[in-house]
């Protein structure tokens, strides 16, 4: 175990300096090739440059020289296409490991979560709280009945004795005298309906007319 936890570090900074290595190498090839490139380049303006001096053996030379530095750069571009192939497969290598690292860590993580908290110990919480919950409800019940003298009080008579009492109040305010009015007033009167029995006349008359039409 100590061996997988401790060489981890290790093979992924081997893999690190695999893809540096590698990506040096890549410069080094690319400089080279910068510089065949020149090299050919410049055998032509010299071939040229003999050509017109009518020195057709030099100028043929530069051209030959030319085509080995094409073949060289030639060579370097297989080399340079093979360096790339590596470090692609390297790193998709390491994207892998990391990728199957994380994916082990995340289900060890799950198992070990799992084993803390399997269904029986969730269950006997569950239990615990029920009965917790029961208990501080048979409290708050206990606590807001009533106790003492005034436990033993019936309510059907309570409410007898309130209806009692109603029945009498309103027989007082019954048998109370009516109080004389003031001198030089009288009891109001109804309001004569003669004006009010006018208007139905008038408006049930209007309506027969418009039946009529």
């Amino acid at each position: 175990m100590f061996t997988r936890l401790f060489g981890k570090p290790k093979e992924e900074t081997n893999t690190l300096q695999t893809l540096g290595k590698l990506n040096e190498t890549l410069e080094m090839l690319e400089k080279k090739e910068s510089v065949l490139l020149k090299k050919a380049a410049g055998e032509v303006e010299r071939a040229k440059e003999f050509s017109k001096a009518k020195n057709k053996r030099a100028a043929i030379q530069c051209l030959k020289r030319k085509r080995l530095y094409e073949q060289q750069v030639e060579q370097l571009g297989n080399f340079q296409l093979r360096i790339h192939d590596q470090m692609i497969m390297l790193e998709g290598a390491k994207a892998t490991t990391e990728t199957v690292d994380a994916l082990r860590t995340g289900a060890a993580a799950m198992k070990a979560m799992q084993k803390a908290t399997n269904i029986d110990d969730v269950d006997k919480t569950m239990d615990e709280i029920n009965e917790q919950t029961d208990n501080m409800k048979q409290i708050q019940d206990a606590l807001s009945a009533p106790f003492g003298s005034a436990a033993d009080f019936d309510e059907d008579e309570l409410e007898a004795e309130l209806d009692e009492l109603e029945g009498l109040e309103l027989e007082d305010q019954l048998l109370q005298p009516v109080k004389p009015l003031p001198e030089g007033k009288q009891p109001a009167r109804p309001l004569p309906q003669k004006k009010q029995t006018a208007d139905e006349d008038d408006e049930l008359a209007a309506l027969q007319a418009e039946m009529a039409l």
